[in-house]
């Protein structure tokens, strides 16, 4: 199999490099794509001073048809560069999201999630004609409808969002500050990405080692992240100056230590430990009196781990919706046991014999 150009940037046309890659080979793609704004002169202040904006020769189409043919050419060939189990993620504005969106559904991807990227400080409106623009929209998909084994590490987004579900929108800054990249004073790129918004989707989507594309690598931001937290990346520029900024940065950039970028694994991936296991430890002696956290239910602890109450027993998750009245109850955060006067859950043994068996 042909040798893949890992942590590496080639410059050069997007389509024609991903089509000399070998098929089924990379985890993730994302893409920043020209937006192909159809600015018509300059776009000024109220002041009349000229608003540093997108009008690059590479954001610029002859029509909509030449955008599409673009748009299916290089999005054909990121699908077949997908594993399987790979996504992709594609981020645009209202002027490019709709027609790309309609692209991938015709070509079989399967789109999992639209994401809205909320800006935090969003260059405002200065003709007072339209809304602010203050959102982009990110397209995550799989490469197919039967795609199942797709990457989503959704215990460690919740882990990010402090034990709640992330949501799909994402109310984060542009990038500015110490992090835009400049040159001579000004913008080195038109449409640089902040750091914060790669690092939630490649936690949302990628695992330690993975390989991630992009296709419009601009001054390397996927490179950067990617570089950061232990994943490997392919990036592909055509514009010279661009794959120079982008190559100084990454050789900037510290790997995280393997310790450090270690995740919440899903729960299907943890080693099972049935509560028999705390009692046969001596974690919990039989005859251990449990209760819930409020001290309004109590129950006994058997020798084969099993509880007892007033009228009832059965396991740890049994009992505790027998109490309560529920169908159902997660016996290991309801049940809880005295430690010194305070009353501590019983899932923190759960953990400590996990640990012990170095399982996760």
């Amino acid at each position: 199999m042909q040798e893949l150009p890992v942590n590496r940037i080639i410059q050069g046309d997007c389509v024609s490099i991903m089509e000399g890659l070998p098929a089924g080979s990379v985890d993730m793609i994302f893409a920043d794509p020209p937006y192909n704004l159809q600015l018509r002169g300059e776009l000024k202040r109220p002041n009349e001073s000229v608003v540093d904006a997108v009008d690059d020769d590479w954001d610029r189409f002859e029509s909509m048809e030449a955008y599409d043919a673009f748009t299916r050419a290089w999005l054909t060939a990121a699908q077949r560069l997908l594993k399987d189990s790979g996504t992709l993620w594609v981020i645009g504005s209202y002027h490019n999201i709709y027609r790309i969106g309609a692209v991938l559904q015709d070509l079989g991807f399967w789109i999992l999630n639209d994401v809205v990227w909320r800006k935090a400080n969003p260059m405002p409106n200065f003709r007072g004609r339209r809304l602010t623009n203050a959102h982009e929209t990110l397209i995550w998909c799989a490469k197919a409808e039967d795609a199942k084994n797709y990457t989503f590490n959704y215990e460690a987004l919740k882990a990010l969002n402090d034990d709640l579900q992330m949501r799909s929108d994402w109310l984060l800054p542009i990038c500015s500050g110490g992090e835009r990249l400049k040159v001579n004073g000004r913008k080195a790129h038109s449409t640089q990405k902040p750091e914060s918004l790669l690092y939630r989707v490649m936690l949302t989507a990628t695992r330690d080692g993975d390989i991630v594309l992009d296709p419009f690598f601009g001054t390397g931001t996927t490179g950067a992240v990617a570089k950061r937290l232990g994943r490997r990346f392919i990036g592909v520029e055509r514009e010279d100056k661009f794959c120079r900024l982008a190559q100084a940065r990454i050789g900037r950039v510290r790997t995280l230590p393997p310790e450090d970028r270690v995740i919440t694994p899903p729960k299907r991936q943890q080693t099972r430990v049935p509560f028999g296991m705390i009692v046969e430890r001596g974690l919990i002696e039989p005859g251990t009196h449990l209760h819930d956290y409020q001290r309004r239910h109590t129950a006994r602890v058997r020798a084969d781990g099993s509880l007892v109450c007033a009228d009832a027993t059965g396991s740890i998750h049994k009992i505790g919706a027998h109490v309560q009245g529920a169908p159902s109850c997660n016996g290991w955060t309801y049940w809880h046991v005295d430690v010194e006067g305070r009353l501590a859950p019983i899932d923190i043994f759960r953990e400590q014999v996990r640990s012990e068996l170095g399982g996760l």
